[in-house]
């Protein structure tokens, strides 16, 4: 069956995969199993809710945590023909209503975590129509009950999709900058979804822990996941993520570099008296075998260091505006060093030392900003703002980002990460920024105080100098670090994990 729209996969999904478990979750200490069958019945009925209020081709906001309500939600809104716009949780409630405005949303589903935002919302938000709650028992004050809504509107339901419809506007979160609303269509996600076979087996277990207003967890772990007959446990909350990676032992996870390098942290510390497997057995449950990296961008180091414990991550790359993947590593064809080779679907070329691609899941554009589209795109190329290469092969190599590119008075272009990913190699340096200043180059660094006190380190500034004199030792001049600050406290980051560069 050929997938064109999200309409199609979950009916592809309800077809092939059936009575398998889809969705598993805890609700107090009760672990929950949703079928494939279940989860198009239940977004079936939210398509017809929607509808039914006179809904459909309207904006509607999805504001939580990941929850199976969030996920049906999703897919019954975009399935209706209309446009769903997941808005990041983590954020204070005036600023989600700015969002709900600059978005036209005319209905809004919403996790009882964030009551205040359907409160503030009442006020600030006066096109919304409905409001509805995903736990509330019963409707109350106005704001109607998703339970109960499901239960009245179930159903078979069908419309006509066009695939390059607008289907999601998501906004990006950015290190610098206002966020901007990336519309994506239809066939933007659902190629970017099915375009790659993996080889992941039917039946393979994913743990999601990134945030689900993310275009990565959404297309990954959701879409993909319900193309290929994953069940997809559902993590509750970071803070649970150790707890539940032993409950739902999964076989796969997608995660951030700065999560990957806690954990990997974790696993050093156990030291060497049990062999390395074991060790991977006790942290993760004993099935976790591939880690899928994304969201920045993961020294190769972490690579070769998670295999010695018999795990394989995979680093791939992507952005928001290409739904998101751009290239993937393989586990038959891991390129360490690579970000992994362009997808199917996407063409990549250098402009200038810049990455642009083309491809069927390039963004339609940034909703109601039309110069930054403009400026976005070109010919149907978008400019990625990374810098890097591709080789014959077509794996993609990056070097930074060009608004990051330092540019000194003799001229020499210097990009930081490269900087950032040799000196942040070191144990101590738990994060790290480097930048210009006064026209030399200075970094700023977070130390890692717990590896400090472990290792015996009473001097950390002092430690910290021979790291970076042993950088500049095999280093061109242009390029050393000629000053540096130290840290008490992590850097600012966005819901990405990403450092917010000032």
């Amino acid at each position: 069956m050929a997938v064109e729209n999200l309409r199609d996969i979950v009916c592809y999904s309800a077809e092939n995969h059936g009575d398998r478990i889809a969705y598993r979750y805890k609700v107090k200490k009760e672990v929950v199993d949703k079928t494939f069958i279940q989860m198009k019945q239940d977004s079936m009925a939210i398509s017809r809710m929607v509808e039914a209020l006179g809904m459909k081709g309207k904006h509607t906001a999805i504001i939580g945590a990941t929850t199976y309500q969030w996920i049906t939600s999703y897919f019954g809104v975009t399935n209706s023909a209309s446009v769903a716009v997941p808005i990041d949780a983590q954020l204070p409630a005036e600023a989600i209503c700015q969002l709900l405005n600059r978005a036209d949303i005319e209905m809004m589903i919403f996790d009882e975590i964030r009551a205040d935002v359907a409160a503030a919302a009442k006020a600030a938000c006066p096109q919304i129509k409905y409001i509805i709650s995903m736990q509330a028992e019963t409707e109350a004050d106005g704001i109607l009950a998703w339970g109960e809504m499901v239960a009245k509107y179930q159903g078979e339901y069908e419309t006509e999709i066009d695939a390059d419809q607008l289907c999601t506007i998501l906004f990006t979160s950015g290190t610098t900058g206002v966020s901007k609303g990336v519309m994506l269509s239809h066939r933007n996600l659902a190629d970017n979804a099915t375009c790659l076979d993996m080889k992941i087996p039917v039946g393979n277990v994913s743990l999601t822990m990134l945030p689900i207003n993310h275009v990565y967890c959404l297309t990954m772990d959701v879409i993909k996941g319900l193309f290929i007959g994953s069940t997809v446990c559902i993590n509750d909350s970071l803070m649970h993520l150790q707890k539940n990676i032993q409950l739902f032992q999964p076989d796969m996870i997608l995660m951030v570099p700065l999560v990957i390098e806690s954990l990997y942290a974790k696993l050093r510390a156990a030291g060497d008296q049990l062999p390395k497997e074991q060790v991977a057995k006790m942290a993760f449950g004993g099935n976790l075998k591939t880690i899928c990296s994304g969201g920045a961008y993961l020294n190769p180091d972490y690579v070769a260091g998670f295999a010695e414990y018999g795990i394989t991550i995979l680093q791939g790359y992507g952005m928001t505006e290409c739904s998101p993947v751009i290239s993937n590593n393989l586990e038959w064809d891991n390129r360490v060093g690579s970000v992994g080779k362009l997808l199917p679907n996407c063409e990549g070329k250098v402009v200038d030392g810049e990455l642009w691609v083309k491809g069927s899941s390039v963004m339609m554009g940034y909703y109601k900003m039309p110069e930054e589209t403009a400026e976005a795109l070109e010919d149907g190329w978008l400019k990625t703002g990374d810098l890097g290469y591709v080789d014959e092969d077509g794996y993609v190599y990056l070097t930074g980002r060009k608004k990051n590119l330092i540019i000194l008075a003799n001229g020499e272009n210097v990009s930081p990460e490269e900087i950032e990913n040799q000196i942040g190699k070191a144990d101590l340096v738990k994060e790290i920024i480097v930048r210009e200043k006064d026209q030399v180059i200075q970094a700023e660094i977070f130390p890692n105080y717990d590896y400090a006190e472990m290792a015996g380190i009473t001097d950390i500034p002092a430690k910290l100098q021979e790291i970076i004199d042993a950088y500049n030792n095999d280093a061109p001049l242009y390029r050393r670090v000629v000053s540096m600050l130290i840290r008490e406290t992590e850097f600012e980051k966005n819901t990405s994990k990403k450092i917010k560069r000032q």
